[in-house]
């Protein structure tokens, strides 16, 4: 258990109608008994007059609620006090804390981190609050509900489980390997193998899925074409304003312009490029030129204005630009749009979003976040490379590194660097 006993804010910033703050700790209890005199019964609110312990005058009336550990938030005896919402009231109460013994203003995500370390929640669900906490579109938010509320720990748990069972058997094969029934042993390490083989495809499955960062990060989608094709009044077309400058001299657009919007709960990154040419002289032409190239190279879609073929990329959507003012005959195939008039960008809209459905993760369904999809990689290799041994030994070893790699993911392994990086990014009352 911590030294320190910890408080902050977790409520919203005051001012505020309320402000809720938690202390957690091994000096909860006594903190709040200075503060509040007589404490409520467990687990019941009830109202306080909180003094300071000093010079004894009045900082608020509140409601205190006590909640003894380990059954609390953090593992930790925790007291909430619903203070007033005012900033000079929160303030006089934290003063009033940080004057008593042991106890100091928590650090960003401390909170979260001692549930951690006591095992009220593993990385996973950590990474899951980190990223509702940051939640910006509907899509974020079920996603991570899903991951706090304990999904991938249940998935890692089970594979966990199969895995520690073949694990067991493995060693009662290798305790029994001086008895002469060698052809039960085969049979049995057979068996453990082609387990082994599932379990690798069933994590196999959660990795081939789109990343979680997806949905935060949103679906790249480039606009790219020769000059003035139109690409950056399209592009304020679809974003509904002016986030792009628009003239009728080829070659306005030099950098890569980058537009993030929130359409119907999904994040999507619009990416104006400069127009793509071979004759330019101009050496800062060039340089938009290789950028918009390099763009067009790491977007998941390319909106293609020109009327010659589309340079290669995964997914590529060709538009019919300016179709008010051009021969509808031209089209050939392509989408017909003019962000003069409007007509054609519901159909690009849609368009965007049937190929975006292949590459958002499903809210149902099991996604991994970087680090996470790396260790359940390393489990899947160990299981791969199981699924072939012959010898005992090595099959027992490759197991081995598997369960050490599904430790990894759920937090059991990690290491101090990971977890500063985490917390780091949430607020000070989580």
């Amino acid at each position: 258990m911590a030294a320190d006993t910890i408080f902050a804010v977790s409520s919203g910033r005051p001012p505020a109608a309320i402000a809720v703050l938690r202390i957690s700790g091994g000096g909860a209890l006594d903190a709040a008994t200075l503060l509040a005199g007589r404490l409520p019964p467990l687990r019941r609110a009830a109202v306080r007059a909180l003094r300071d312990p000093v010079d004894k005058l009045l900082l608020d009336r509140a409601l205190v609620l006590v909640f003894p550990g380990p059954a609390t938030a953090t593992g930790e005896d925790l007291v909430e006090l619903h203070l007033h919402g005012g900033r000079a009231v929160v303030a006089s109460v934290e003063r009033a804390l940080a004057a008593m013994p042991g106890l100091r203003a928590a650090e960003p995500g401390e909170f979260t981190r001692r549930a951690l370390a006591h095992g009220r929640i593993d990385l996973t669900e950590a990474e899951g609050l980190g990223d509702l906490l940051s939640a910006e579109t509907e899509a974020q938010r079920q996603m991570a509900l899903a991951n706090s509320d304990g999904r991938l720990r249940r998935a890692v748990a089970d594979w966990t489980a199969t895995a520690t069972q073949l694990s067991a058997v493995v060693e009662a094969v290798l305790d029994h390997a001086d008895e002469d029934d060698v052809d039960a042993a085969d049979e049995v390490l057979a068996d453990l193998r082609g387990r082994a083989g599932v379990l690798a495809d069933t994590i196999g499955v959660a990795l081939a899925a789109p990343p979680v960062e997806r949905l935060r990060d949103g679906i790249r989608v480039v606009l790219a074409g020769p000059p003035n094709a139109g690409k950056s009044t399209l592009l304020n077309a679809l974003v509904g304003r002016e986030a792009a400058i628009v003239s009728p001299v080829a070659g306005t657009t030099r950098d890569v312009i980058e537009i993030p919007v929130t359409r119907e709960g999904m994040a999507w990154l619009f990416l104006d490029t400069a127009g793509l040419r071979n004759d330019s002289d101009d050496p800062i032409e060039r340089i938009g030129i290789d950028r918009a190239t390099g763009s067009i190279a790491a977007a998941d879609i390319v909106l293609w204005l020109g009327d010659d073929a589309p340079p290669a990329a995964a997914r590529v959507i060709s538009l019919y630009p300016r179709s008010d003012v051009r021969d509808p005959l031209g089209a050939d195939g392509r989408i017909a749009v003019s962000a003069a008039t409007g007509a054609g960008i519901d159909t690009v809209w849609g368009a965007l979003g049937r190929e975006a459905a292949s590459l958002l993760p499903k809210v149902d369904e099991l996604a991994l976040n970087r680090r996470q999809a790396h260790h359940a990689g390393v489990a899947q290799a160990a299981l791969q490379r199981a699924a072939m041994q012959d010898d005992p030994l090595l099959l027992a070893e490759e197991l081995r590194y598997a369960v050490q790699a599904f430790a990894a993911l759920t937090g059991m392994r990690a290491t101090e660097a990971v977890l500063d990086d985490l917390f780091g990014r949430f607020c000070i009352g989580k």
